[in-house]
């Protein structure tokens, strides 16, 4: 059984969450810290850019500020996501430890297994969502994540419940994810450029129809008892222990410098 790092944060801000992803990739790369799984949460709301998303076109800056929600950047791909009541998770590991395969749809899917077993164990009917092969991911209709499964996504009563973005670098494999404890289906699209009213609100249709939150699904339970379901999946799934843990300092120090000389610079967010 290999060990890794169980590290459990309260809520924080856009860019120190984006930035301690980073950090923790970054000495883990070089070896200096365990795999690791780590839980957090956002506060205030923020909107979450992929990797590759055009800022300037694709986001309405003025709408987020006036609504108190932050903007950021993700190192990760994907399109955007709000997060404001949800739980979020993030794996770092290097590829060495071959643990996770070198395919990305199927690294997608043993983690996705984890988290479908966590929450399986609180009776949650979660399942996995995949393609056929030979066939495409499904398209999604809008610069919004959640509005279509793709490869091995997890859903619940057919719509995504968890929507995960990864990225590897320097042999090291980053993944994160969002699991919505309550969602407002419509919230996201205030802040998001439409040439017209009609093309939002279709987007909005599509998006309420193929996503969905826990409470919406009729399940309640204390953010605790999910982390601990889903940590517990992610053993099982992945045959590791998990030790709880913290940040090191040279985590935190260079997660500080990340935050302030990156994700909150126009410079990053507006790089595309």
């Amino acid at each position: 059984m290999h060990k890794w790092r169980l590290i459990i944060e309260n809520k924080n801000d856009a860019y120190y969450n984006m930035a301690v992803d980073e950090a923790i990739m970054k000495i883990h790369s070089q070896g200096e810290t365990p795999p690791t799984l780590r839980f957090y949460g956002w506060k205030p709301a923020a909107l979450s850019l992929g990797y590759f998303q055009q800022a300037r076109k694709e986001v309405n800056f003025e709408k987020c500020q006036q609504q108190g929600i932050d903007l950021v950047r993700r190192l990760t791909g994907g399109r955007a996501i709000l997060h404001d009541r949800e739980l979020t998770y993030s794996i770092v590991i290097r590829e060495d430890y071959k643990l996770l395969a070198d395919s990305i749809e199927k690294s997608y899917q043993q983690i996705s297994r984890g988290l479908v077993a966590g929450l399986n164990q609180l009776g949650i009917e979660a399942e996995l969502k995949a393609v056929e092969k030979g066939q495409k991911a499904p398209r999604g209709h809008s610069a919004a994540c959640f509005d279509a499964p793709s490869w091995y996504e997890v859903i619940l009563n057919n719509k995504k419940l968890i929507g995960s973005a990864q990225r590897r670098k320097n042999n090291t494999i980053l993944q994160h994810g969002s699991l919505p404890l309550e969602i407002e289906a419509d919230k996201i699209f205030k802040f998001l450029n439409y040439d017209s009213e009609r093309q939002r609100e279709k987007a909005r249709r599509v998006f309420a129809a193929k996503s969905t939150s826990l409470k919406k699904a009729g399940y309640y339970f204390s953010e605790k008892k999910l982390k601990r379901a889903l940590a517990q999946g992610l053993e099982q799934a992945l045959e590791i222990n998990l030790e709880k843990d913290k940040l090191t300092e040279s985590e935190k120090k260079l997660a500080l410098k990340l935050a302030e000389e990156k994700y909150k610079s126009k410079k990053w967010t507006y790089k595309r």
